[in-house]
């Protein structure tokens, strides 16, 4: 690829980015896709990424207007990638992989495709879980794309680059800059985890509270519920700089803590398990915001995914130290 066609990169990474996600779902839900009507759609969505690429491929001016277009197209393609997805999920299971239990537990971000170890320096962008402009008026379209394809796409590459040439010092001996390298892992892989719990724990249904043991473990820790939402909201609004406030389960305490971070891994806690996280960097409500932050925090709350939350603090629980 030219240097002319710098534009084209992120555009062309979404569409292999999907074309893998649909590759992986055919061989998680081989007993669904036996369906005639899935197998259309997926059909139907393979062609419309094909299209695609070869449009791109043919345009050789970049302007606002073109740009647009495809940002559009793509759009609309996760919209239709999330609803046949959505249904896929909702038809019977002829085998489930995982055990009930697991299941049942596990987090929205693990249905989609089987566990398995991430290989060296090849951390992916996760897609959203939803379209980019799901949830408005919270947080406006043009904000999802900058933060999710521009952002978060970042944290994911250099977090790889981070790891092979980490891997490449194990194999040469040579650990010159392994404070570099140690650095940038510590940095951007945090960024890419926290960023991928923050897209999961947010749903245009969100909002509300959470039920059942989540709501009382909250009671018990923070007093009531309106205190815990003070506290949070206060913790994220006073970050200093970039960065992020986190409920995070602690399995040395035994409770519930709320924690901030500045940058993605800076000023934190170790040993604890993160359960919700708010990004308060600049580029996560800056177009809409300003430098309003406290106001992007009173919306945030609307959107909040309790049963992603509850999700995640059932399957965290469970792991416990012996208290110090």
């Amino acid at each position: 690829m030219q240097y002319a066609d710098w534009w084209k990169r992120p555009i062309l990474d979404s569409i292999y980015m999907y074309r893998e996600q649909l590759q992986k779902l055919k061989h998680k839900y081989p007993s669904q896709l036996k369906n005639e009507t899935s197998q259309l759609r997926l059909e139907r969505l393979e062609k419309r990424l094909t299209q695609l690429e070869q449009e791109l491929q043919k345009s050789f001016l970049m302007n606002p207007y073109v740009l647009y277009q495809f940002q559009l197209s793509l759009t609309r393609f996760q919209q239709k990638f999330t609803k046949w997805y959505d249904q896929l999920q909702r038809q019977p299971i002829a085998q489930i992989q995982q055990n009930e239990d697991t299941s049942a537990e596990g987090n929205a971000e693990d249905q989609a495709e089987t566990l398995s170890a991430v290989p060296i320096g090849q951390h992916r962008l996760p897609p959203l879980p939803y379209s980019y402009d799901a949830l408005e008026p919270y947080i406006d379209e043009k904000t999802m794309h900058l933060h999710h394809d521009i952002h978060h796409k970042k944290y994911v590459e250099d977090l790889n680059i981070a790891e092979r040439e980490m891997q490449k010092a194990r194999q040469t001996g040579n650990f010159s800059l392994i404070k570099h390298w140690e650095r940038e892992a510590a940095f951007n892989g945090a960024g890419h985890y926290l960023h991928t719990i923050f897209w999961y724990v947010m749903s245009p249904k969100g909002g509300g509270k959470p039920r059942g043991e989540l709501y009382e473990q909250i009671k018990h820790d923070f007093g009531t519920f309106s205190q815990f939402k003070k506290h949070f909201s206060s913790a994220a609004e006073k970050v200093e700089g970039g960065g992020w406030a986190i409920l995070v389960w602690s399995p040395r305490a035994h409770r519930l803590e709320i924690l901030q971070a500045e940058k993605h891994q800076n000023l934190s806690q170790w040993d604890v398990i993160p359960l919700l996280a708010l990004d308060v960097w600049e580029h996560a409500y800056y177009l809409k915001y300003n430098n309003n932050r406290k106001k992007y925090i009173e919306n945030w709350w609307n959107i909040v995914r309790w049963k992603e939350v509850e999700k995640r603090y059932h399957t965290a629980k469970h792991v416990l130290w012996k208290p110090f």
